[in-house]
């Protein structure tokens, strides 16, 4: 009965959504969340337990009625007081609200807890203990005091007071889950995907890092048998969680799986969970966790002390006697690439308002590599340092190389995905290289070899070895894992601590199709292969039938039965190579940008991207039975389809488009001076005569200025309103050569009714000038308070828009 503007809370483990001032009812009608524990007591630790379903009445479901396998009526509106569907919120279970499919027996029936009822940790095993009494009997105070002598022999976090204790039921079919999620990671990734976890977990299981750390869990649930661990965050957030477990010292260690947050995620892409979470299901994602295989990984000790041979004239005011981290997961290098992290520090330390856009980071980087290059600060690095691995001396073979770099490397990533040691194959002198042989990598780089990194090349394979002592004679940057710090003249050991136990993402073997788990695999598969733009992925993800509507057919490939994605990618690229008139006779055949990638459409709700790094390990007939689609970031949108008539081509009749079917006899198309004239003149009947005739509307002058930029400098309201309804949409963020859009202009000249066309046509109001101006910010500029108002209101609506607005009650 309230009103609209009143705010609202959902629970995330269940999904009600209730008005803030509501939430009193619910305790008035005993409605209870689903619960995540029970009560301790005699009665209760004794008797028989089992998990119950915990029914909900819901206004909106996805999926079909378990019973009779039909779909939900949708209700969209939260004011819609319409029951649709009652389902669990532990096992998603849904089923009609009606006596026909749901029986009322079933609501005290035993739940499964669902499809991931391996990984999830049953609220029976979860006991809430009674806090002790502070008073007791004089007669007792004795032992009371006796028994604190005694307790006091333990451990400090022995005898500290929980409010949960765990009693599992131990199952070899079970593989218990602890989720770590560091909020941090990845921009706000981390703080969305809880929300997730807690929906299909046990919310019981799901922790955030920044409320306390990882070791108060793991001492709850050290006792679970085949526990594993899912770290959601960076590599760095891997290593506090591996080093909390050294401290704990759990027997035998629980394995740690990674979803990669960060932005670098070496150790994620050499355990195959890709260089960065794009938006994968989270139910694939908790099966991962649960078919991974468990390997061993490497982990070196790192000591330090003062060099006692380093004169007083060595001595640095802003240098450290010590490391920041005291051991490394994947690599521990010095010299310029330490130097430019270390530069980044500090500044983002002293102003870290300038350092809130990863773009920034990245410039911030570019610029300090440069000019650290110019100024040669690490050119004389092999005269400061001594290297002996295992006995040997490595010291002249460096001073031959002059490197300006030496890293120590423990897998065989390293800065973001690059591969310092060589790829498989290449190096024929030494062993292969392993994550969890006991051996380190010994590489150091040039300025050549560096710049060459990042496009396939390598550093200078020095030696691989099992320990490490090196000695510096002056300060030099140094980062351990992407800590760095500028360290004292010091001699540092490198040894092997132990071996961490990991999940590294299984290739699957369900090779067959997906309609029949029993037919044998194909020889051939003959794949129709179609392609989606990026707007109409982010517009129509969530409706296959539309987004598959709007695909552009891009050709046929024949691959083997058992391909998967990685060399399917090469058939596809070929399809791109062929001459004109082969496979390209269709105005469909452009060229594929080099950044597509595959989309899963085996999914009930919606597509997702699979990462590029992780095409090796999925199959063809996993994500594609007949058709196979691709995401191309920079395809046009469906209504800039290239199967459009353009210029060069014949031009058919289509509903969003009023041209004709063909050019009138031999006459060329207009010419891009001719409309840009009647933009400038606001001559609205020539330029629709114009596009008649083939001219076209995303054409620009020699400042990079489109139509919709001279339309928006004259005012010309109906131009501007003609371009929006038949450009394609790519105009309404093309920038000229001073990087403005035709937004930017709008809002400069405070023209409001323009600014709301382009607004509402999809415009983007976070793009930026040269100066850092968004249009809100020009607005502001030309002193239109009200403008800026707008426009600030819709950037904000924009930000949130594609958050998930799923209002199940």
């Amino acid at each position: 009965m309230l009103q609209k503007s009143v705010s609202r809370r959902k629970c995330a483990a269940c999904k009600i959504v209730v008005h803030t001032p509501c939430i009193e009812q619910l305790e008035k009608i005993n409605f209870r969340c689903k619960p995540s524990f029970r009560e301790s007591g005699s009665r209760n630790v004794r008797e028989p337990t089992f998990v119950r379903h915990h029914w909900v009445h819901r206004r909106r479901q996805d999926g079909k009625c378990r019973h009779c396998g039909k779909g939900f009526q949708q209700k969209f509106t939260f004011h819609s007081k319409e029951i649709v569907a009652i389902s669990c919120s532990w096992c998603k279970q849904a089923y009609h609200s009606k006596v026909s499919c749901f029986m009322l027996q079933q609501i005290e029936e035993p739940c499964s807890l669902g499809v991931h009822a391996a990984v999830v940790i049953p609220p029976t095993w979860i006991l809430r203990a009674r806090r002790p009494q502070n008073t007791l009997k004089a007669s007792k105070k004795k032992k009371r005091a006796s028994f604190k002598r005694k307790s006091s022999k333990k451990g400090p976090e022995e005898g500290r007071w929980r409010p949960f204790i765990i009693r599992p039921t131990p199952s070899p079919l079970m593989k218990p889950l602890l989720v770590f999620v560091n909020p941090k990671s990845g921009g706000n990734q981390g703080a969305k995907i809880i929300q997730s976890f807690l929906w299909y977990l046990n919310p019981r299981q799901v922790f955030d890092l920044s409320q306390g750390g990882p070791k108060e869990a793991l001492e709850m649930y050290r006792r679970v048998h085949n526990l594993r661990i899912l770290a959601c965050g960076g590599d760095g957030t891997v290593g506090w969680i591996l080093s909390t477990l050294d401290q704990l010292r759990l027997k035998p260690p629980p394995p740690v799986a990674i979803l990669p947050l960060g932005t670098g995620n070496d150790l994620a892409r050499t355990l195959n969970w890709g260089g960065g979470y794009t938006d994968e299901p989270v139910s694939k994602i908790l099966s991962h966790v649960e078919e991974g295989n468990v390997v061993q990984l490497d982990r070196w000790d790192l000591r330090a002390e003062p060099n006692p041979e380093a004169g007083p004239e060595e001595r640095d005011e802003g240098a450290t006697d010590r490391l920041p981290l005291d051991v490394f997961n994947n690599y521990f290098s010095l010299g310029f690439d330490a130097h430019v992290t270390l530069e980044f520090h500090e500044s983002r330390e002293a102003n870290p308002e300038k350092f809130n856009s990863r773009f920034r980071n990245k410039m911030f980087y570019a610029g300090t590599a440069f000019s650290d290059f110019l100024m040669g600060s690490s050119k004389d690095l092999a005269k400061h340092i001594r290297v002996v691995c295992d006995g040997t001396d490595l010291t002249p073979k460096i001073q031959d190389l002059k490197p300006q770099c030496i890293v120590f490397l423990n897998i065989p990533r390293y800065c973001a995905g690059t591969m310092p040691w060589g790829h498989p194959g290449e190096h024929h002198d030494f062993e292969p290289q392993r994550h969890d042989d006991g051996y380190l990598e010994v590489i150091g780089f040039t300025m050549t070899s560096l710049a060459a990194l990042q496009v396939g090349g390598h550093g200078e394979r020095l030696t691989q070895c099992r320990e490490v002592l090196l000695t510096t004679s002056k300060a030099i940057p140094v980062q351990v894992d992407g800590e760095p710090c500028k360290l004292a003249a010091s001699c540092i050991r490198i040894s092997l601590r132990n071996q961490a136990t990991m999940v590294q993402k299984a290739k699957r073997r369900s090779a067959a199709p997906l309609h029949s788990d029993q037919q044998p695999v194909p020889e051939q598969l003959r794949i129709q292969v179609s392609r989606v733009s990026m707007h109409d992925y982010e517009a129509l993800h969530y409706d296959k039938e539309q987004l598959k509507e709007a695909s552009v057919p891009l050709g046929t490939v024949v691959v083997p039965g058992d391909s998967d994605l990685e060399l399917c990618r090469a058939h596809i690229e070929r399809l791109r190579q062929e001459p004109e008139g082969a496979g390209a006779k269709s105005p469909t055949c452009q060229k594929l940008s080099p950044k597509w990638c595959f989309l899963d459409a085996t999914t009930a709700s919606r597509f997702y991207r699979i990462d590029r790094a992780q095409e090796h390990l999925n199959y063809v007939t996993e994500i594609a039975q007949d058709e196979i689609y691709i995401l191309d970031p920079e395809l046009l949108g469906a209504s800039a389809r290239p199967d459009l008539p353009t210029p060069s081509s014949p031009l058919p009749t289509s509903p969003c488009s009023p041209r004709p079917r063909s050019l009138p006899g031999d006459a060329a198309p207009p010419t891009g001076e001719e409309l840009i004239e009647a933009a400038k003149r606001n001559d609205f009947c020539k330029l629709q005569e114009l596009h008649r005739a083939g001219g076209d509307l995303m054409h620009r002058d020699e400042r990079g200025r489109t139509l919709l930029h001279h339309a928006v400098s004259t005012g010309s309201k109906e131009v501007v309103r003609y371009l929006l309804d038949h450009a394609p949409t790519e105009i309404l963020d093309a920038v000229e050569e001073n990087g403005e859009t035709c937004l930017h202009q709008a809002a400069a000249l405070g023209q409001r009714t323009i600014c709301h066309y382009i607004v509402e046509a999809g415009a983007s109001l976070m793009k930026t000038d040269q100066q850092g101006d968004t249009p809100r910010q020009r607005a502001e500029r030309a002193q239109d308070t009200e403008l800026a108002a707008y426009l600030e209101n819709r950037q904000h609506y924009q930000m949130i828009q594609r958050e998930d607005q799923e209002t199940a009650v």
